[in-house]
């Protein structure tokens, strides 16, 4: 059948197309049950009724990989096992006491620079710290400076007593503070490994702030300090005072004179000293090493421009502490104020010829080489050998630096067994002080002078030094420093510590006024302690890690209370002590802090401008 096609040409329609919708379903119904008749296979029936239950498969599709499902469920299985296993054993291990690995224990120098420490502590002198720890100790001498009329600074209560008398001594004081503060500088890792960092900068932070309050710290010109607090007649008076009356320092009650000075080069030069290396240890707390700093500068100036010795013109001070020069303090102070403040004008003075001539360093004399609290030429000498190792700051400074570096290398080769500059008694200790009496105070800073100098070498890579033709390793120099130390801890022909509370065989008469006297709520009067003076009997109080004078010349030994030159302590000898111990101590793996101390220094040589850019026409 044909239509009309409205775009021309012929239309077809199919009949078929022109059925009825219910023939069609008649049709379709029809069609379905014949289909239905005939039986699916499995994917025609998945096609039309969807997935049917299936059978489980052999293996796992991971992925990456198809296992077997067998080894997948096994390898599961005992991953999960074995976990639970660790977790049960882990359990147990932390349930159940066990014992902790021990460490070490300390090495002897260490043992004894606890002790040494201790000493500070039971010198202190003021208004004293709750954690003081000495538990005979009390508040003392809380009118100093005060009840002397005659005296412009009124407040000098603080600081430490120099000895076994309640005397405070500023010149001998100073320098034991330089030194600890110089141990704490180049072993600041040993102090912390020996959980004593904390305690030495308290114990030099007690003796600065006595030091800033014996002059106007915060004036720029000064004209006078107070040297000394308390005096020591020994002209047979019977006056009280510091040396005629033995009495606890918390009993004192007679008039505590002070002595101030106009023109001390001397004491003014090392108190800058003590001040400005200070304030390189407290470099972390800034206001206080500024002030450290600022008071090192107004001392140093004043030292400068008043010339004199402190202990000149038959003042009491020379017949405890005289100083023989002020020549060796200004090369001294001149060195550590350049260390604290980077200022070249110290390091000129410090290095500058005449000054070091007037100071002794170009020709020898019995007692060169021997630091003290006379003398610290050779510390100066070692401190400025320091400075030429590691920054080399060459013109103009270079050529005096090589001779104190050649200086440090000859006093080294006199501490040695194979030369003849000092005598030795038939234990080895060296006599530095060629017989006199109280030889230990010098034997320990050389001690410390020499192992710090043998660290000096190995961080600079250099195996040793020459004494003349012969090369010595710096295991010599430790070596020999090991040996003193060691008798003065008990290796000597007496089998004696030296050092109060350290071994069992030790000092028991200490001349000690504070440390003799018992506590017991009794005070006694100035006469009146002179039975405890006198007594035969052990110490009542024990002044822990006090180094006693030491032996003579022979290794003989007298342990009585009344004989100063051989059972009394010092500030200046225990510094030496606690700094030779805190060099000899812990591994030889903790090496010395090389950068610390130049922290204010600037680079030695600037770096140079970049070149200019290149010329374009």
């Amino acid at each position: 059948m044909y239509g009309r096609d409205p775009w021309g040409g012929p239309l077809e329609i199919n009949t078929a197309d022109s059925a009825t919708d219910d023939d069609r379903s008649r049709n379709l119904q029809d069609f379905d049950k014949a289909a239905l008749s005939r039986p699916l296979d499995e994917t025609q029936q998945s096609w039309l009724l969807g997935p049917g239950e299936q059978k489980k498969k052999k293996y796992v599709d991971l992925g990456c990989i198809i296992v077997s499902r067998k080894i997948f469920v096994w390898t599961v299985g005992t991953i999960l096992a074995a976990g639970f296993l660790a977790g049960l054993i882990i359990l147990i291990a932390k349930t159940v006491p066990r014992h902790h690995k021990r460490h070490p224990p300390p090495d002897n120098y260490t043992v004894a620079l606890h002790k040494a420490l201790m000493f500070f502590n039971g010198q202190r002198s003021g208004k004293l710290p709750k954690h003081n720890n000495v538990s005979w100790r009390g508040n003392s001498c809380l009118n100093d400076g005060k009840s002397d009329s005659s005296s412009v600074i009124k407040d000098l209560v603080g600081g430490y007593y120099d000895a076994g008398d309640a005397i405070k001594f500023n010149f001998p004081a100073s320098f034991a503070m330089t030194m600890l503060s110089w141990s704490v500088i180049e072993y600041s890792a040993k102090y912390e490994a020996a959980g004593e960092l904390n305690h030495i900068k308290e114990i030099i932070k007690w003796g600065t702030d006595y030091f800033l309050k014996t002059f106007n710290s915060s004036a720029d010109t000064i004209d006078r300090i107070a040297a000394q607090v308390g005096e020591g007649d020994t002209s047979g008076g019977t006056n009280p005072n510091d040396h005629y009356c033995w009495m606890r320092p918390e009993d004192i009650d007679y008039k505590r004179p002070v002595t101030e000075c106009h023109s001390c080069s001397d004491l003014a030069a090392e108190m800058a000293a003590a001040l400005a290396s200070a304030s390189i240890v407290f470099k972390d707390n800034k206001a206080y090493s500024q002030k450290l700093v600022h008071g090192a500068k107004t001392l140093f100036k004043f030292a400068r421009e008043q010339r004199g010795r402190y202990s000149a013109g038959g003042s009491e001070a020379a017949k405890f502490y005289n100083s023989t020069s002020y020549w060796d303090e200004f090369v001294w102070g001149a060195s550590w104020l350049y260390y604290a403040t980077g200022n070249s004008s110290y390091l000129q003075l410090a290095t500058t010829p005449g000054l070091a001539k007037h100071a002794g360093a170009f020709w020898g004399g019995p007692d060169y080489g021997v630091l003290s609290w006379d003398n610290k030429l050779a510390g100066a000498q070692v401190l400025l050998s320091r400075l030429r190792l590691f920054l080399s700051p060459g013109y103009p400074y270079e050529e005096i630096l090589k001779t104190f570096h050649n200086q440090t290398s000859i006093i080294m080769c006199s501490y040695l067994p194979y030369f003849t500059s000092f005598n030795r008694t038939k234990g080895g200790l060296i006599q530095l002080n060629h017989g006199r009496p109280q030889p230990l105070q010098y034997i320990v800073n050389a001690a410390f002078l020499a192992t710090l100098y043998s660290d000096y070498l190995e961080a600079a890579d250099t195996p040793g030094w020459y004494c003349g033709p012969n090369f010595y390793s710096t295991d010599v120099l430790r070596k020999f420093a090991q040996t003193q130390i060691d008798y003065i801890l008990g290796k000597n022909p007496r089998k004696m510590s030296y050092v109060v509370g350290f071994g069992n065989h030790y000092p028991r008469h200490v001349h000690h006024r504070g440390a003799s006297i018992p506590k017991n709520k009794i005070k006694y009067n100035c006469k009146g302690g002179w039975k405890w003076r006198d007594s035969s009997k052990p110490n009542p109080n024990t002044i822990v890690g006090a180094m006693v004078a030491g032996p003579d010349k022979h290794d003989g030994f007298h342990d009585v209370r009344t004989n100063y030159n051989y059972t009394e302590p010092t500030l200046a000898g225990n510094a030496g002590l606690v700094a030779a111990l805190v060099a000899l101590s812990g591994d030889r793996t903790t090496r010395i802090d090389k950068n610390t101390i130049f922290s204010a220094v600037p680079p030695m040589f600037p770096t140079p401008p970049p070149p200019p850019a290149p010329w374009k026409p």
